[in-house]
């Protein structure tokens, strides 16, 4: 049997990924990348050094798994953020390499995608859909807060940005004050934590949104005030969760109503938030709007979207 190979090095995590022909999941292994406490991020030379040494032992790891050497019949990998012309960061060359060496040794066909479609489709793959072939679907992650409108066909698919955050994104909301309360780096999953321990009301944190651009910049500055003054940090951080819940179900409705398109797809790491998943799908049923979601592994980074589409073409 011939399998298919995905490989994503992002700002985050350095991932792999294993499918056979029928698109079952053999291998998914990830490592994130490390940061010094205290810190909000790495440099794009840390970040390509981190994923040139943990790229090796993922291999190592994912194929330990098989008794025999397999085939590889494609491979996919992000080759850039966007597909967009001028979509460039360094770190994505170090995925981009192992694979081309890849797919010369193993003449094997290979795939370049940005990190984005891999995103949308690790989501259709894990939330099954959606199937229609214009739907929306919102990236939600430190680098990113947009609004798209998908076309597919065929041969290809169009990937229009509609909308988004105008000035900080969801997961750089959630990273600085995460980081500013002594949560590591990235902050999402100990913020989610630290709020189910909450006993009391959320701290109210108002939304920004304007047709169908969102600011977070605002959001941040009230709720590093909210710390300042005294407020819990369980409070504030459930406050964070509220907040970038009713922004995004705003964004959403206003969308469903200016593009006729209700089915909506949600990823990228700040969508595998629990808090968020619910209070969204919870918020926009009334409007008959269908909200697809992957499941929380499939919605951070990984290399899943990346083989899953080279294994459609």
């Amino acid at each position: 049997m011939n399998f298919i190979l995905g490989i994503d090095t992002s700002c985050y995590t350095t991932s792999l990924a294993i499918m056979d022909e029928g698109g079952r999941l053999i291998a998914d292994a990830r490592k994130l990348l490390s940061v010094k406490s205290g810190n909000r991020g790495l440099s794009q030379s840390e970040m390509v050094y981190q994923h040139t040494r943990n790229l090796p032992l993922l291999f190592e790891q994912v194929f330990d798994k098989f008794d025999t050497p397999i085939s590889l019949k494609a491979i996919g990998v992000s080759a850039w953020p966007r597909p967009l012309p001028d979509s460039y960061m360094p770190a994505f060359l170090v995925g981009t390499g192992f694979a081309r060496a890849l797919a010369i040794t193993d003449k094997s066909r290979l795939k370049q995608v940005s990190h984005q479609e891999g995103h949308i489709f690790a989501g259709i793959w894990s939330a099954g859909g959606p199937r229609s072939n214009n739907f929306l679907a919102i990236h939600m992650s430190g680098g990113t807060t947009e609004l798209l409108k998908i076309e597919r066909s065929e041969r290809k698919t169009h990937i229009e940005l509609i909308g988004g955050s105008k000035d900080l994104n969801a997961g750089q909301m959630i990273d600085r004050i995460g980081v500013l309360m002594g949560l590591p780096f990235p902050s999402g999953a100990h913020l989610e934590e630290l709020a189910k321990y909450n006993k009391g009301a959320p701290a109210m944190i108002p939304s920004s949104v304007q047709g169908l651009e969102v600011s977070f910049s605002g959001p941040e500055t009230h709720a590093i005030r909210l710390i300042k003054g005294g407020a819990t940090h369980e409070a504030v951080a459930e406050g964070v969760q509220l907040c970038i819940s009713q922004s995004l179900s705003r964004l959403i409705r206003t969308a469903v109503k200016a593009t006729g398109l209700k089915e909506i797809l949600l990823v990228g790491g700040v969508s595998s938030n629990q808090y968020i998943r619910n209070y969204i799908e919870q918020n926009v049923r009334d409007l008959g709007i269908k909200v697809f979601l992957p499941e929380r592994q499939y919605s951070s980074d990984n290399a899943v979207g990346a083989a899953f589409m080279a294994l459609i073409g």
